[in-house]
C-alpha cells in the first residue's frame, strides 16, 4: 500500500535533501511533485490544494529556511500534515457497553462478511465475549460463509433462516447476545448502494432497533475517490462511527485513506492488509504517515512479534544457540515465523529505509523461503536434529527430495553452519523484539534470518550458491592459475 506514492515523496525529499538551501522557487517544484504524486494517489482534488497550501506555508516560515537541515525540516512538515490529515491518533471501538452493538454497513464486494470475522478475532484475542448475526438476507449463500467464518474464530453466529426482516433479526440478536452474556455483538449486513434510498432506510431501522454503539463502513480501498463519495453519502444517512477500509494490501495507491477522514470527518478505525483472517491492524495516522515517507513502523513491527512469539519458546531457542545446539529444526520454526510476521519483504518494508532494501534483494521473495523449507523438510528426522551427519550421498538424495540441485542444498547446510559459529562466538541473531523493546519484558527470541538476509549470503537460483561464495570461488581460482603460471616458469 502506498508504495508509488512514498516512492514518489522520498524522491522529492532526496532532491530537497541536496540543496544547501531552500528558496521560493525549489519549495514550489518541490510542492508541484507532491501535489502530482498526491492526485496519481487518487487522493480527493480539495484535500490535495488545502494539504500542499498548509505545508507550502510550513516550508516558507523562516525557522525552515534558516535551518541547517532544510530537507529534513521539509521531511518533518509534510510527515505531521499527513498526520493531521488522517486524523492525528488512533480511535478506538466504543465498547463500553454489555452487550455493545457493532454493525457493518457497505456497498456490495467491499469485503464485510470477511471484515465481521476478522474484527471478531481480533476482540476475541483481547477476551471479550463476541457474538456474530447474519443480517444480509440477500445475497445468496452470505449466511453460510458467515457460519463457516464463524466455525474459523470460534466464535457462534445468530441465525434466523427465512426471515427476511433485517430489523428484526438484529433485534433478537440482541436478545440472545444479553441471554449469552456477550460483551459484542457484530452484525454483518448486506451489501447495497448509496443511490437505492429503500435499501438505506433499512440500514437506518436496523441501527434504531438496536442502538448501534458503532456503525462502520466497510469501504474498498481500490475505489479510490469513489470510497469518499459513498463514506460521505452512508454518514449522512445513518450517522457513520467510522471505517475499516480494506484490501489497501491490493492497491498501491492509497488515495481513500488519505481522504477519508478530511472529507467525511469519519475516522478510520481498521485496515485490513490481507486475506487471512489475522490481517486486520488498527489505523494509526502517524505510523501510517512514517511508512510513506519510508521511516518504517518499528512501533507496529514489535507490537506484531509480541504476539505472534511464544516467549517460553524464545529463551528455549537461545539457550539452543548459546551451546551450538541449534538445529534445522530450529530453523525452520524460524522461518515460519517470519512467515506469520507477514514474510521478509514484509518485515523489511516496516524497518526505516527498509522499503529500498526489500526492492533489492530477491532473496524475500517467498519462494525463496518455500525452496529452504522444503530442502529442510527432504531431511530424515535425524538428518534435521544432527545436520553434521549430512554427507555428499544424504545431499544428493535431500535434492532429489526437494527439486534443488546438489550444489543448493549444500549452499543452505555450509550457510547454516557458518551460522551456528557466528551465534557461538558472538551471541547475535536476537529477535526482533530483543532489539527494540529493551527492558519492557520483550522476550530474546533468536532471530536467525535465513541465509541471504543474515550478512552472510545466500542461494540463488542460477548458481546455486551465493554471490560473495561465487566471488570467493573466482578469487582462489585466479590465484591458482597465477601459481601453476609461476610453476611453468620456473620449469623452464
Amino acid at each position: 500500500m502506498f508504495d508509488a506514492l512514498g516512492d514518489k515523496l522520498q524522491n522529492v525529499f532526496k532532491r530537497l535533501r541536496g540543496q544547501a538551501t531552500l528558496s521560493e522557487s525549489n519549495i514550489a517544484d518541490a510542492m508541484r511533485e507532491i501535489r502530482l504524486a498526491l492526485l496519481a494517489a487518487d487522493v480527493n482534488l480539495k484535500v490535495v490544494r488545502e494539504f500542499i497550501e498548509k505545508v507550502r506555508d510550513d516550508c516558507l516560515g523562516q525557522e525552515v529556511l534558516r535551518s541547517v537541515t532544510p530537507g529534513q525540516q521539509v521531511v518533518k512538515i509534510v510527515n505531521d500534515r499527513l498526520v493531521e490529515l488522517m486524523g492525528d491518533a488512533a480511535v478506538a471501538l466504543n465498547i463500553t457497553s454489555k452487550p455493545s452493538v457493532v454493525m457493518l454497513v457497505g456497498l456490495h464486494g467491499g469485503g464485510k462478511t470477511t471484515s465481521a470475522a476478522k474484527l471478531a478475532l481480533r476482540l476475541k484475542k483481547e477476551r471479550k465475549k463476541v457474538m456474530l448475526a447474519a443480517a444480509d438476507v440477500y445475497r445468496p449463500a452470505a449466511i453460510d460463509q458467515l457460519e463457516i467464518l464463524g466455525r474459523e474464530v470460534d466464535v457462534p453466529v445468530y441465525v434466523e433462516r427465512g426471515n427476511q426482516n433485517v430489523p428484526q433479526i438484529a433485534a433478537n440478536a440482541l436478545e440472545e447476545a444479553k441471554y449469552e452474556h456477550t460483551d459484542v455483538l457484530i452484525i454483518d449486513t448486506a451489501g447495497r448502494l448509496q443511490i437505492d434510498e429503500g435499501m438505506v432506510q433499512e440500514l437506518v431501522l436496523t441501527s434504531q432497533a438496536v442502538r448501534a454503539d458503532e456503525i462502520l463502513l466497510v469501504a474498498d480501498a481500490a475505489l479510490g475517490q469513489e470510497a469518499v463519495s459513498v463514506a460521505d453519502h452512508f454518514h449522512q444517512a445513518l450517522g457513520l462511527t467510522g471505517v475499516i477500509l480494506t484490501k489497501l494490501d491490493g492497491d498501491a495507491r492509497g488515495g481513500a485513506a488519505l481522504s477519508i477522514r478530511n472529507v467525511t470527518g469519519c475516522p478510520i478505525k481498521f485496515i485490513g492488509i490481507g486475506e487471512k483472517l489475522t490481517d486486520l491492524e488498527v489505523f494509526y495516522p502517524d505510523r501510517m504517515a512514517s511508512r510513506i515517507l519510508g521511516m518504517g513502523d518499528v512501533v507496529s513491527l514489535v507490537e506484531k512479534a509480541s504476539a505472534e512469539i511464544d516467549e517460553d519458546e524464545a529463551r528455549r531457542l537461545q539457550k539452543k544457540m548459546q551451546k551450538n545446539q541449534f538445529d534445522f529444526n530450529d530453523f525452520l520454526a524460524q522461518l515460519k515465523q517470519i512467515t506469520n510476521l507477514g514474510g521478509a519483504e514484509s518485515i523489511m518494508k516496516m524497518l526505516p529505509g527498509g522499503r529500498d532494501l526489500g526492492k533489492l534483494s530477491e532473496q524475500l521473495d517467498p519462494k525463496y523461503f518455500s525452496r529452504i523449507e522444503a530442502m529442510i523438510l527432504s531431511m530424515t528426522p535425524r538428518e534435521r536434529a544432527t545436520p553434521d551427519l549430512i554427507d555428499f550421498s544424504r545431499r544428493k538424495r535431500i535434492a532429489r527430495g526437494s527439486g534443488n540441485a546438489v550444489e543448493q542444498v549444500s549452499g543452505l547446510i555450509n550457510q547454516f553452519n557458518q551460522m551456528r559459529k557466528m551465534m557461538r562466538k558472538s551471541g547475535m541473531m536476537r529477535n526482533l523484539m530483543g532489539a527494540f523493546g529493551g527492558g519492557g519484558g520483550a522476550p530474546d527470541l533468536p532471530m536467525s534470518m535465513p541465509p541471504g538476509m543474515s550478512g552472510l549470503g545466500g542461494i540463488d537460483d542460477e548458481g546455486g550458491v551465493s554471490a560473495r561464495e561465487r566471488q570467493k570461488r573466482r578469487r582462489l581460482a585466479k590465484l591458482k592459475k597465477q601459481q601453476k603460471k609461476k610453476q611453468r616458469r620456473k620449469k623452464k
